[in-house]
């Protein structure tokens, strides 16, 4: 920083200075009209104001530097390389851009953190759709002696999974545009379950799993689409630990405060440890590990979504014998409180 830049900082300073030496001839030339005096006093005010203004440039010159330097050095730790300030006002100027620089680091950790994230889902996606199609291309190739239906029926088994994955993905993809694509309004939850059931009836029948819900009309505030991916979800992943001729029972209740939905099965069950990180993305615990193939996102999207819509969803469970999970709708005068 210049001396000039400096005095130009100064301007109203130089300013105030001229209109107080003006007044204060003035009264001089009133008073008594001798010029020697008003001409010394203009002089040594001027010499005054001179050596302050110099004395100032001086002192600041060091912080202005210091920042500079700061500044084109691109050092990516600014907030160290931060001159000490001099006064008041420079403090609450170098506090407010320390907030700025700490508001975006949060920022920019938080786009990482959310990369690497859909990176990882990515690839834990790409590795679990690859099984099915090559499962595919193995029923092709191995497809000599085997009659048309067995394939047909097979190669339908596969497709569903590489569906189901990439619905998952569709709508991982749309959680934050979420706001933009919702309805919510009145619907019936008995045929919001009947089309989840209905679209893994085939999976029902190959594990002889017995489906039992009650056939009375029940109905909620939410938007169908997305309820019924959450249900898909939660149908899915019971299905999928629930082993051969076991039970999945789903029943409607509720109370002064909400609706539930209770979707429970007599499956493996959940480890107390595991419990609290089942909603957690790619969590798939100890059970999801060595009991079936699991992205860890099913539970995540549902849980997602759900709380997006003013809903809820909790867990219980007992180790070896049942799972419960519920999605808790609060009645339309709740609601609104809620969002």
């Amino acid at each position: 920083m210049s001396l000039l830049e400096y005095s130009k900082d100064k301007r109203f300073f130089i300013v105030f200075y001229i209109i107080i030496m003006v007044f204060v001839s003035l009264i001089m030339f009133v008073s008594d009209g001798n010029v020697n005096n008003i001409i010394y006093i203009n002089v040594s005010c001027f010499l005054f104001a001179v050596i302050y203004i110099t004395i100032g440039y001086f002192y600041r010159r060091k912080f202005y530097l210091d920042l500079s330097e700061m500044i084109e050095s691109g050092n990516e730790e600014i907030v160290a390389m931060m001159p000490e300030p001099q006064n008041y006002e420079q403090r609450l100027f170098l506090n407010l851009l320390k907030k700025i620089i700490k508001d975006n680091n949060n920022q920019l950790q938080l786009l990482y953190s959310e990369k690497r994230d859909q990176q990882e889902f990515i690839m834990s996606w790409i590795h679990e759709v690859k099984l099915p199609i090559a499962a595919s291309r193995l029923l092709m190739e191995n497809s000599d002696g085997k009659s048309m239906d067995l394939l047909v029926d097979k190669l339908e088994d596969e497709l569903n999974k590489i569906d189901n994955y990439v619905e998952q993905a569709l709508y991982y993809s749309r959680i934050d545009s979420f706001s933009k694509d919702y309805f919510i309004t009145e619907i019936n939850v008995n045929q919001i379950i009947k089309n989840s059931v209905k679209k893994y009836a085939k999976l029902f029948i190959n594990k002889g799993i017995q489906f039992n819900m009650d056939e009375e009309q029940k109905f909620v505030h939410s938007d169908s689409k997305w309820l019924g991916f959450v249900t898909d979800q939660l149908i899915a992943n019971a299905l999928k630990y629930t082993d051969d001729g076991g039970n999945i029972s789903i029943v409607f209740d509720e109370d002064s405060k909400e609706k539930r939905l209770v979707i429970q099965d007599t499956g493996v069950g959940i480890k107390p440890e595991d419990i609290h990180r089942v909603f957690e993305r790619g969590f798939t615990g100890s059970i999801g590990r060595v009991h079936a193939k699991s992205t860890g996102m099913g539970l995540y999207l549902a849980k997602q979504l759900a709380n997006k819509l003013g809903h809820d969803i909790s867990i219980e469970s007992d180790e070896g014998n049942w799972t419960k999970v519920v999605i808790h709708f609060p009645k339309i005068r709740n609601y609104y409180q809620l969002t």
